[in-house]
């Protein structure tokens, strides 16, 4: 596209010029044609680079928001900063894709070939084309290297304010309840302070650095028409190399400023490179934060695994659990007890992949292979402090199960006790919740979960403190469902429960 571009504005130089000089119906043919062909090239490079930078830019998005979900506890960063980097800074590159990239790869073509064009015109001409880029070059250079050092600068402030934002969002209960509002506001209002400033230096920059490349260029074009001028004229102060006639001196005069013209794109482009170059290196590390996938062959798993722990020790601060070797048969019910602090839910994280492991090995034995770590469709888990998705119970339900039925959904709901409670509701099952639950009581939340994870066609069932905030008329009816629950698949629950780990098929201490 961009030697087409070229050749379009080369026909169009020589059409104009024939066309000033013989007023030929050809020449008027070929400005038209050349017209055509330049309004064409341009539409066709644009929506190219716009389908180039949409097709990156997405595939980055999607390994972006992925790294967020999945990155490892403990991760040195914010959420709020991790989400701000995973959207912001990948729409950053829209504009290093779509504008800046095209702007570069025509730097490079275009003026060489629109100086080979107006050669044939004048050489000389041409030569000051050439000679005057250099000062074109080294301004971007120099304005590049500013913007570059700004720009990261601005990127790294407005990760810090989106991250303390959103984090102070999540935290606003306690916040309120501390009365610590009037201090949080001090600081989103330095932060927001630090971001305007850094914003305003890299327009300052931009702002400088594009002045600079426009005086540049429009001194370069003067110093052809000069040329030209002075050359029709004969009053060049040197022996003129060439002589030029009207035709000629328009043509290498039309040329001069597309000679430039790719120059000034890039040099309005060039604030994206910058850009585009700082989000690119935050959203490297962020990538690298990211835990190995699982092995494909974990979706093979299709009954109750065995699980395998070997030497297994997790760090947790400055305490080490472990290591740990056991197995827990499949289609029983495995009990992990032990005191607060003894790494029982950090065990069952470090089975189903959430929680690095310092040394040895978690492995998955199944009838149809072995595993390193579940799959998303092997395993079905509730934690300690469910979270919910914005939306109805229903909806929540059957999140986990697609293809679950209504009666399925009203069945478990029927089975885990808490008909009744969702009955009493005015909304009943359409009761919205947001991902705290709220309205919900501790035990409601707890079961709610729980039937969450067993409407999940999942072989691995994972519970930790399944029956906290139970009655014990209550406790024994989840006590049952678990029960019942193993067979088909392989129970691992963490709990202080005697009563739960005496209903257990085998009990796993850590001291």
């Amino acid at each position: 596209m961009t030697l087409v571009n070229s050749a379009a504005a080369a026909g169009f130089a020589a059409g104009l010029a024939l066309f000033l000089t013989t007023r030929s119906p050809a020449a008027l043919g070929l400005i038209i044609a050349a017209l055509v062909v330049r309004g064409a090239g341009s539409w066709g490079a644009a929506r190219l680079a716009a389908r180039h930078a949409r097709r990156v830019t997405s595939a980055l998005r999607r390994q972006a928001v992925a790294a967020t979900l999945n990155r490892r506890r403990g991760a040195n960063r914010a959420v709020g900063e991790t989400l701000a980097i995973a959207i912001d800074e990948v729409e950053a590159l829209d504009g290093y894709y779509g504008r800046f990239a095209p702007a570069a790869l025509e730097a490079r073509i275009a003026p060489i070939a629109v100086a080979a064009a107006a050669a044939l015109a004048s050489p000389v001409a041409s030569a000051i084309m050439l000679a005057t880029i250099i000062p074109l070059i080294a301004a971007l250079a120099l304005a590049g290297g500013a913007a570059a050092s700004a720009s990261r600068g601005q990127f790294a402030a407005l990760s810090r304010l989106s991250g303390h934002f959103v984090d102070r969002i999540r935290a606003l209960p306690v916040i309120l309840a501390f009365e610590a509002q009037s201090r949080e506001t001090r600081h989103v209002a330095v932060a927001a302070q630090e971001v305007s400033g850094r914003t305003l230096q890299v327009l300052r920059i931009a702002f400088i650095s594009t002045a600079a490349l426009e005086f540049f260029a429009a001194l370069s074009v003067a110093l052809v028409a000069v040329y030209c001028g002075f050359a029709l004229l004969g009053l060049l102060p040197f022996p003129a190399p060439e002589a030029l006639d009207f035709r000629r001196a328009f043509i290498a005069l039309a040329l001069a400023p597309e000679f430039y013209a790719p120059l000034r794109r890039l040099a309005g482009a060039y604030h994206e490179k910058q850009l585009g170059e700082a989000a690119a290196a935050r959203l490297t590390r962020l990538l690298k934060d990211v835990p190995s996938p699982a092995a494909p062959a974990a979706r093979a798993l299709a009954t109750a695994p065995q699980v395998r722990l070997q030497s297994v020790s997790l760090r947790l601060g400055d305490v080490t659990v472990g290591p740990v070797d056991a197995v827990m048969p499949a289609g029983r019910v495995t009990a992990v007890v032990g005191p607060t602090g003894s790494g029982k839910s950090s065990l069952l994280a470090a089975i189903l992949g959430l929680e690095p492991v310092q040394t040895g090995m978690v492995r998955l034995e199944g009838t149809t292979g072995d595993l390193s770590a579940p799959a998303f469709e092997t395993a079905a888990w509730a934690g300690q402090t469910p979270v919910f998705l914005p939306g109805s119970i229903l909806d929540n339900l059957k999140a986990v199960a697609p293809g679950a039925s209504c009666k399925d959904v009203m069945d478990m709901v029927e089975r885990v006790g808490l008909a009744a409670a969702i009955s009493a509701r005015p909304a009943g099952v359409e009761t919205v919740l947001d991902e705290r639950g709220s309205g919900l009581s501790g035990g409601e939340r707890r079961r709610l979960a729980l039937a969450r994870a067993l409407l999940k066609p999942a072989p691995l069932l994972v519970l930790d403190e399944p029956t906290a905030d139970l009655d014990a008329a209550a406790e024994a009816e989840i006590i049952a469902i678990i029960r019942a629950a193993a067979g088909s698949r392989t129970v691992l629950v963490a709990t202080h429960s005697e009563q739960l780990a005496a209903a257990a098929d085998q009990i796993l201490r850590l001291e």
